[in-house]
């Protein structure tokens, strides 16, 4: 893997129930904005840069809603972790099972924050038989008490292998205490998957 330093613009619809997506390319550089995004709630938008191992893409869609709006969300990064080859083996995989999206990990780090503080949503998923290259998107739901909170989301273009992502959110300083949980979803090829995670405000 190599170090990718690239600006990234932090967009947010406030739309509840529609949260639009946007589509980079793997590859693409440069910082972007979504066309026809809505009202831009509860993040700002700024230069982020690429850590060690990791790469960078430019655009994530979708607010923090009511008590979690004050709140930021940050940079998404991700890894490529086991090569198309690799990821195969692990899985037994072969060509005439079609396409799969497998969500290995669904993680919140830390388990337990305070007010103000970041938490990194992290997933690392699977992908085999999509015929190469495909749009895949990621969705983060997190929900306190049943409501929603807050959508992330993110489309980006993939080929097949193993993947770490991550999203990182600095709650507000008067988030309400308690137990989020999270719902993480990666689809591509019409072809879905779904695993929950959680973690603590004190």
């Amino acid at each position: 893997m190599y170090k990718k330093i690239i600006s990234m613009i932090v967009v947010l619809t406030f739309t509840i129930g529609l949260v639009g997506c946007a589509t980079i390319p793997e590859e693409h550089r440069g910082a972007a904005t979504g066309a026809g995004i809505g009202a831009v709630a509860g993040a700002t938008a700024g230069a982020l840069l690429g850590s060690s191992g990791a790469k960078t893409e430019m655009a994530v869609l979708g607010g923090l809603l009511g008590a979690l709006a004050g709140g930021l969300i940050g940079h998404y990064a991700y890894d490529k972790k086991k090569s198309e080859k690799e990821t195969a083996e692990k899985y037994n995989y072969q060509s005439s099972q079609g396409a799969m999206v497998r969500i290995e990990n669904a993680e919140a780090v830390p388990k337990t924050v305070s007010q103000g503080k970041t938490v990194d949503m992290k997933m690392t998923y699977a992908l085999l038989g999509m015929g190469g290259e495909r749009n895949v998107t990621e969705t983060r739901e997190i929900r306190y008490k049943g409501e929603l909170y807050g959508k992330p989301q993110v489309t980006v273009t993939r080929g097949e292998g193993t993947f770490l992502s991550t999203i990182p959110i600095t709650l507000p300083s008067d988030a309400p205490k308690g137990k989020y949980e999270i719902i993480m979803t990666v689809q591509a090829s019409n072809v879905s998957d779904s695993k929950g995670t959680s973690f603590y405000v004190e």
